[in-house]
């Protein structure tokens, strides 16, 4: 049996609990300790789907305090899910410090190995949920202590620019791509504007974010009260975090087919019940649909790593992206990877409609004709 990877045994060598999981439904509710490196709490998360990509933890400040300064050789993007405060940045070779301030729904991008600090400055803890790209960089290194000791200055991706943490709205559309937001600081993810993204769904809105001169990306992604997103697959790694309403995600393995349940392969769906504050990560290769059964419209924050499209692209998502077909906004039938709901099995509809009809909310889903089932399961 294979031994654990370096970034394996680096977190279990942190003292501090570690939560492995398909899914989180409520992150403030996970354990935290007095972790000795950050000078705050923290708990290590492992989702199922993360799979070495992406890494993840929960951080505390206690309320008044302050982190230890750190600098890291792993990129790094924050969310802040409690608390207010302010983080502080400087490259240790000029000492000379920028700092910026942030609430509720901030998310901001630390500069690749230039030392921090994160200040709470209320009388409450701050929670923030930071997800980094630590795994493929300890993986491939394997010397942690190099990880937070490099002392390269990376000039290009900060130099002390006074506008680098002042929210920007520079927006472009990419061929065939969603629209595409470059800022290092977002004020308020939560309230933010989303463009729309019917490709994936009926009502459905996405934004992607590029911050901080990363491969490590993200995605803002809305759709209506008593609608779901069309199932799709993709590689692993991406991070689901629930902003607003609530509702279910189900996840299935490609082998049990584009209609799980019509082929007696419903035992192998999975279903992750989620509200604001949950948090997921679907495994390579599974389909996975998201449900709002809420009296709001859903809003979901998504980590993940640039494939196909971005400014700085990952070579190894866009060779795995290409392996798993045309990609995420073309059907299965034309060697993609979306399932379009005339598609997909009836059961997953019918479901639905009796889940939200519980919740005294009338679906809002288009008709739809399904296609002859017999032709539409995959082998």
């Amino acid at each position: 049996m294979a031994g654990p990877s370096t970034y394996e045994s680096w977190i279990h060598n942190e003292g501090i609990p570690v939560v492995e999981a398909f899914g989180i439904e409520d992150l403030l509710t996970v354990p935290r300790q007095s972790w000795s490196r950050t000078g705050g709490k923290g708990a290590l998360i492992q989702l199922k789907g993360m799979e070495g990509f992406t890494g993840m933890y929960l951080g505390e400040i206690a309320p008044g305090g302050s982190l230890n300064p750190e600098k890291h050789f792993y990129d790094e993007l924050i969310y802040i899910l409690r608390g207010c405060g302010a983080t502080e940045v400087w490259w240790e070779k000029n000492g000379k410090k920028t700092s910026f301030e942030w609430e509720e729904g901030g998310m901001f991008a630390l500069p690749l190995n230039c030392m921090h600090r994160l200040l709470n400055g209320s009388r409450e803890p701050v929670l923030y949920l930071g997800v980094t790209s630590a795994p493929l960089l300890m993986d491939l290194i394997h010397d942690p202590e190099f990880i937070f000791n490099c002392d390269h200055v990376f000039h290009q991706r900060f130099d002390g620019e006074k506008d680098y943490f002042i929210p920007k709205d520079v927006r472009s559309q990419p061929a065939n791509g969603f629209w595409v937001w470059e800022s290092n600081f977002i004020a308020d993810v939560r309230s933010a504007l989303v463009d729309p993204a019917e490709s994936k769904g009926s009502g459905v809105k996405i934004t992607a974010l590029e911050m901080g001169g990363s491969a490590l990306v993200g995605h803002i992604a809305e759709w209506p009260v008593g609608r779901y997103h069309k199932a799709h697959h993709h590689q692993g790694g991406a991070i689901l975090l629930i902003l607003r309403s609530q509702g279910y995600t189900l996840m299935w393995p490609q082998e049990a087919g584009i209609h799980p349940y019509a082929a007696g392969r419903g035992d192998q769906v999975v279903k992750v019940d989620w509200k604001a504050g949950s948090i997921m990560s679907p495994p390579t290769g599974w389909f996975h649909q998201h449900f709002n059964t809420g009296r709001e419209p859903a809003r979901q924050l998504a980590f993940r790593y640039t494939g196909n499209s971005g400014k700085y692209r990952l070579g190894i998502a866009k060779a795995l992206n290409k392996a798993a077909g045309a990609g995420v906004r073309t059907s299965v039938r034309e060697g993609g990877t979306i399932i379009e709901y005339e598609d997909e099995d009836p059961q997953i509809r019918s479901d639905y409609n009796v889940r939200i009809k519980a919740h005294g909310i009338e679906p809002q889903m288009p008709s739809v004709s399904y296609r002859d089932l017999a032709h539409g399961l995959l082998q």
